[in-house]
């Protein structure tokens, strides 16, 4: 790295940067959907190049395979986020084509194949499909099914669909439901559901029914859940044991249902879960019964373990991450993505035998020397009612320059969206474009944000326009106060929810003196009146039902 001796003093904010607009509006390629297939790894990368599709890459060997040709893109809209669009099973490849919302099967080496019509068939449907599982015995697929050929809201329930086309409804009646899980030996069925007002991170059920030799559901009870707890990733270990992620002890903890009794795996202050936002996420897998691979995330950074089932322990397993997603286990070899200060978004495989990681993909090829990158520090801070929130601060960094003396950076406060959603510390060019400018940023994961237990997700309730507002407001505050950053040039940005955060504290609070809010949200009641069904009571949850409070929602919108 440079030496300070070597650097030239100019003005913070200014500073020459070898990251050029250009590199940031590049961005990152998409990496998502890991799956492990035997020894044969399979993701999605998105190809900007090509309108944006999605495609599923194989890896087998050293040999890289593109599996769905142009035109097709492998993506799903069920809950409008969609998620969960693929599935493959001993080399055979199940897909959801986003442009008919038709599933395709391609056999290892053919070209896919639209299920129970042959090939070139163009006929769309009204029905969007995700969160594959196959039922080996019955040899057909479960899947979470959205129609949407009536007026009004869509229909959601969880359905067999063999593979001539067919199609059997086996649980209905939910607004709801994600996660169909058939038990290894056929003879069970787990699933999650949940109702209006509720979004998933508030309140779901798990359930688990009986599957009769015809593929018929009976019996079906409750296994956890309900208005007041979360439920998410229910998954059967090798010998049949159902388990699943929930957040009745104020954290999503691991639990295991045998059949008779709850038991909490590994209770601690720790997240073994996240929002379910998308399908297909996963957090945990099975190494062997009574050995589970997890990741879980505590302040904010994500950790990576072998937790034993028989004696609840917690063994790091040596990584680079700070930030994982999508793990899959597969014996001793698992696949993650994961990013870290210094990494941006990448696909890894570990050998649990021996340690060894291999990078089989990259979301940006062309980084920075890492002398031009800033590394990010965690950090807390007073706001308002007597609270606490969290942050990344991210100090100025320039390889060539550095303020002059006595002189303070501006500082950037981003607001994440969601609004439950989370800042991670991955390697973005975004961040490092102003950094390597003069900026310091703050990314504040305010009140409201995952990854910090039930309790601190739930401060939102009632109070987004005002908590998440507050919070970014206290991250510029507390840093001017300490000297670190110059008092009269702060600014602030987010998009989406982070976009209202990012206007309401330019309209109702002084200090930022600029703003970007990118498609953000400005008028609540038209957010309210044009939201899809998954989210069309969420503002139930995070202001007041539309009825009873209109005026509520006219005083937190910056648009009057």
């Amino acid at each position: 790295m440079t030496s300070n001796q070597h650097k030239q003093s100019a003005l913070c904010g200014a500073w020459p940067s070898p990251i050029s607009a250009a590199m940031v509006a590049a961005g990152a390629a998409p990496l998502s959907q890991v799956v492990l297939d035997g020894a044969d790894a399979y993701w999605l990368a998105g190809r900007a190049s090509e309108s944006g599709r999605n495609t599923l890459l194989r890896q087998r060997g050293q040999d890289v395979r593109e599996m769905t040709p142009a035109p097709f893109n492998v993506r799903t809209r069920v809950h409008e986020y969609g998620g969960g669009a693929l599935l493959v099973a001993d080399g055979t490849v199940i897909f959801s084509n986003f442009a008919d919302n038709r599933l395709y099967m391609a056999a290892d080496g053919a070209d896919p194949v639209a299920l129970g019509t042959g090939a070139g068939s163009d006929t769309a449907t009204t029905a969007r499909y995700a969160d594959f599982v196959l039922d080996h015995q019955r040899q057909r697929l479960i899947a979470v099914r959205e129609e949407h050929a009536g007026a009004g809201h869509p229909v959601n329930t969880v359905c067999a669909v063999g593979v001539d086309g067919s199609e059997t409804v086996l649980v209905e009646g939910g607004d709801f439901y994600a996660a169909p899980r058939i038990s290894p030996d056929g003879r069970q069925l787990a699933w999650l559901s949940w109702n209006h007002p509720n979004m998933p991170w508030q309140g779901t059920e798990l359930w688990l029914a009986e599957v009769d030799a015809a593929g018929a559901l009976s019996g079906a009870h409750l296994v956890a859940g309900g208005i007041d707890e979360a439920v998410c990733q229910p998954e059967w270990s090798p010998g049949g044991v159902l388990h699943f992620v929930s957040d009745r002890g104020g954290w999503w903890n691991l639990y295991r249902f045998d059949g008779a009794a709850l038991k909490a795996l590994c209770p601690r202050d720790a997240e073994f879960g996240v929002p379910h936002w998308a399908f297909g996420g996963s957090m945990y897998g099975f190494r062997s019964e009574q050995e589970i691979i997890c990741t879980y995330i505590e302040n904010g950074v994500s950790r990576l373990a072998q937790l034993s089932v028989a004696s609840g322990t917690l063994a790091p397993i040596a990584n680079p991450y700070q930030e994982i997603r999508d793990l899959r286990v597969a014996g001793s070899v698992i696949a993650l993505l994961g990013g870290a200060p210094t990494i941006a978004l990448e696909l890894a495989r570990i050998d649990l035998s021996t340690g060894e990681l291999a990078v089989l993909a990259r979301s940006i090829t062309n980084l920075p020397n890492a002398a031009e990158l800033s590394v990010p520090e965690s950090t807390s801070y007073p706001t308002s009612g007597g609270r606490h929130a969290h942050a990344f601060y991210y100090p100025p960094c320039n390889a060539g320059y550095e303020a002059a003396p006595g002189a303070k950076p501006p500082l950037m406060v981003i607001s994440h969206g969601g609004p439950t959603g989370m800042a991670s510390n991955t390697l973005k060019l975004a961040t490092q474009y102003w950094t390597s400018r003069g900026f310091a940023v703050l990314d504040v994961n305010y009140g409201g944000s995952s990854g910090f237990g039930r309790a601190y997700r739930d401060a939102l309730k009632g109070q987004w326009g005002v908590i998440d507002v507050d919070d970014c407001v206290a991250g510029a505050r507390h840093l001017s106060e300490r000297g670190m950053v110059d008092a009269e040039r702060l600014v602030i940005r987010g998009g989406s929810a982070g976009g209202l955060t990012t206007l309401c504290a330019l309209t109702f609070h002084d200090g930022f003196k600029a703003g970007a809010s990118y498609y953000g949200v400005s008028d609540l009641k038209g957010l309210d009146d044009d939201s899809h069904k998954f989210e069309s009571h969420y503002n139930e949850y995070l202001i007041a039902p539309k009825a009873q409070a209109a005026s509520l929602y006219q005083q937190r919108s910056p648009i009057h």
